[in-house]
């Protein structure tokens, strides 16, 4: 293996947080970007129709993805553990075992596509137009799930081994191709919603090309030839018990928030394209809160790894602080500027105006969603994946009692009241267990 991963970093302090955190929140950031050039593009049309398609379709792809997070998230804590344990060799076997779970996984998706499509429209219907738009999209993107799901792997292994610099070319690398194929394919040659799905498509292959490169160190030597130990009964189960919890996880905030979403088609089409549109905004506030959960999932992990009770707290407490930070830093930004982003992204005053209604709670989202996402990274870091299923579940209970109680009354204002509620009961329910954890850690 390379120097990085024999003589690793082992000092938890501000500077390297930000070492790991910056590139990962400048990387993550280009995301959620990337989402409102899409819908700028399209909100070009002036027609609500298109963003809701590309917006609805974007959203059943990244549901159905995102049940395969568990391979960025579990790679991520088991490699850093290895990691901070010094086992060079398992950490190239991680990364083996997920891309072949990625590989099994995205075929079964283009496989399974018809069916998968047709369950999500049955479930929650959009209007005719929006749905046979959002349909064409999703069957040129659908091509793309092996190297989408297999970008998880490689992403979450990068991170473990704290080479966050390589995440961010990699993000910079598909953003930049996907955004001038946008441009070039839907404002240059016309080709409306199947312009983004194809430019996005382009995008995820040559992402994952290049991410095999960045890994290619984990595939040499001895640990190209080591099929016993990616096999080992004993780490499977360690590694399959910990991907169920996550994946179970998943599936619950994910569906949570296609829920939102379908819940908002419900209200209408313009309503539908308002949501879309401040779904960008809270992008924004996930990517860039996620580079300093990544940060803690690495740090922790390698220092669970090394059985340091010490660095442990330090790298929780070091992470969090700088993701407050930014979250109140995110705040001011969308309460001053998001009318004029909201502006910019859709040519439709009826969307323009329904955005702008509802910018309060893209303003507040930041400020009570902080803790989930820092103490989510600090338990993926640790492994503690029993607790993050069943801290989920409490969660999402929450927030259907929300949403059946609040949406009758208040409309889509109570449907985003609900959506406060599950981030600040994810919070609380993992905060309860912190305690628990910290003090399980070997020596001080």
């Amino acid at each position: 293996m390379a120097e990085t991963l024999r003589s690793p970093e082992t000092e938890i302090s501000h500077r390297r947080v930000l070492k790991v955190a910056v590139p990962i929140v400048l990387s993550n950031a280009t995301v959620p970007i990337l989402g409102a050039v899409d819908t700028g593009v399209v909100g070009q049309m002036g027609q609500a129709a298109p963003i809701g398609a590309v917006g609805i379709g974007a959203v059943i792809l990244a549901t159905i993805y995102w049940i395969f997070g568990f391979l960025r998230m579990g790679t991520t804590g088991l490699a850093a553990q290895a990691k901070g344990a010094g086992d060079n060799a398992e950490m190239g076997a991680i990364l083996s075992r997920g891309l072949l779970i990625a590989a099994v996984a995205g075929v079964s998706m283009i496989v399974a596509q018809g069916g998968v499509f047709w369950a999500a429209f049955a479930i929650a219907p959009a209007s005719q137009e929006v749905e046979t738009l959002a349909r064409d999209y999703l069957q040129i993107r659908i091509w793309g799930a092996p190297a989408t799901i297999g970008l998880y792997a490689i992403t979450g292994w990068l991170i473990a081994i704290e080479r966050t610099r390589q995440v961010f070319v990699l993000q910079i690398w598909m953003n930049g191709i996907n955004i001038i194929l946008d441009l070039s394919f839907v404002l240059g040659l016309g080709w409306g919603v199947g312009g983004v799905a194809t430019a996005t498509l382009i995008a995820e292959w040559s992402g994952f090309a290049l991410g095999l490169w960045f890994c290619r160190e984990a595939f040499v030597g001895r640990q190209r030839h080591d099929w016993a130990r990616v096999w080992d009964p004993q780490r499977l189960r360690r590694m399959a018990q910990v991907n169920a919890d996550i994946m179970i996880r998943s599936v619950l905030l994910t569906g949570s928030f296609t829920a939102f979403l379908f819940i908002g088609a419900d209200l209408g089409d313009v309503t539908l394209a308002a949501n879309q549109v401040l779904l960008q905004f809270i992008e924004i506030t996930a990517f860039a809160m996620d580079g300093f959960a990544f940060t803690a999932e690495a740090m922790v992990g390698s220092a669970l790894g090394a059985k340091s009770r010490a660095d442990f707290r330090r790298a929780s407490l070091l992470s969090s602080q700088w993701a407050a930070g930014t979250a109140i830093v995110l705040a001011a930004f969308f309460a001053l500027a998001g009318g004029g982003l909201i502006g910019l992204m859709s040519t439709s005053e009826e969307v323009r105006e329904a955005g702008r209604t509802y910018l309060i709670w893209v303003a507040v989202l930041p400020l009570v969603s902080v803790a989930s996402y820092m103490l989510d990274g600090i338990f993926i870091g640790a492994t503690w994946t029993r607790d993050m299923r069943i801290a989920m579940i409490q969660s999402v209970s929450l927030y259907c009692i929300a949403v059946v109680l609040l949406v009758p009354l208040l409309g889509n204002h109570g449907l985003w009241a609900a959506l406060m509620v599950l981030n600040v009961a994810r919070g609380v329910t993992l905060g309860l267990r912190y305690p628990r954890l910290e003090a399980s850690i070997g020596r001080t």
